[in-house]
């Protein structure tokens, strides 16, 4: 038996079965664990709220700033020239808070929950599959947040053609529960379709898809992404659904460029045993 024979038929501590029990324990603390996090980040954001509202707010106040004041209606205080938005609701205020805190942090907690839920799905992979766990996690989190940041930038086109196609004689006047809830949902939006590409990537490591069978069908992957964009964009602007799914796309190549990277250096190395043996 070669050297490296030996060194990988040795047992895996992560390879043993756990029952359900093992399973549902082990779920519960990850959970516990990224709800702590969520919880710490939420309490950053709530203490910052009023600098983080008025982040939120500039892509409209830019909007604004640059079209007649009739444009935007009652959303622009004529005194100061800053938007506003209202509450139509006593315990609107609160509430609306109370969900900037939670959005804000979970994406503060992201790095910590995508992490807790690489743990908790690594004891069913191999050593060699556990090797890229922070690549899969960094990748995750840096592709969340750009599709973040390109929806953040969005906001302002989209607002400007949904306030352009409600008609003349519609004065735009937005809740702010409604304008908090439809940035969280693109943010949400943008950043899971950027992950999808990891995913796909991942599948190839696991020999679930092949990078061949990807290219294969790109033209039915293509007209599904803009099936898919068209469906979880919120504001339903074709200025949104394509800076959705043109990302989108070249993330779909990317990830069987890099596939196929993996499949190629895999083949490489099964070779390498061989001729070893």
């Amino acid at each position: 038996m070669s050297r490296r024979e030996a060194k990988s038929a040795k047992p895996d501590p992560a390879q043993h079965e756990m029952t359900l029990t093992e399973h549902l324990a082990e779920l519960r603390m990850r959970i516990i664990r990224s709800g702590l996090a969520i919880m710490v980040g939420g309490v950053v954001v709530l203490a910052l709220y009023d600098h983080v509202l008025s982040w939120m707010l500039q892509p409209y106040q830019d909007l604004c700033a640059r079209k007649p004041a009739e444009f935007c209606g009652r959303s622009v205080d004529p005194e100061t020239g800053k938007v506003v938005l209202f509450n139509l609701d006593p315990i609107e205020g609160l509430t609306t808070r109370l969900k900037v805190s939670f959005y804000g942090g979970l994406i503060l907690a992201l790095p910590v929950v995508l992490w807790q839920v690489w743990r908790f799905i690594v004891p069913a992979l191999h050593k060699t599959e556990r090797r890229y766990a922070v690549g899969f996690v960094l990748a995750a989190l840096i592709l969340f947040l750009f599709g973040c940041v390109i929806a953040f930038f969005t906001l302002g086109p989209a607002l400007e053609f949904m306030i352009s196609w409600a008609g003349q004689d519609v004065e735009p006047t937005f809740q702010v529960q409604a304008y908090i809830r439809l940035i969280g949902l693109m943010c949400l939006a943008f950043g899971v379709g950027f992950i999808i590409p990891v995913l796909l990537v991942f599948l190839e490591l696991i020999r679930v898809i092949t990078p061949r069978q990807l290219l294969h069908f790109w033209r039915y992957a293509l007209v599904l992404i803009f099936f898919v964009a068209a469906v979880i964009t919120p504001s339903g602007d074709p200025i949104s659904l394509i800076a959705l799914a043109a990302p989108m796309t070249v993330l779909y190549f990317l990830a069987i460029l890099v596939g196929w990277i993996f499949q190629r250096a895999r083949q490489r190395r099964e070779r390498n045993a061989r001729t070893e043996t």
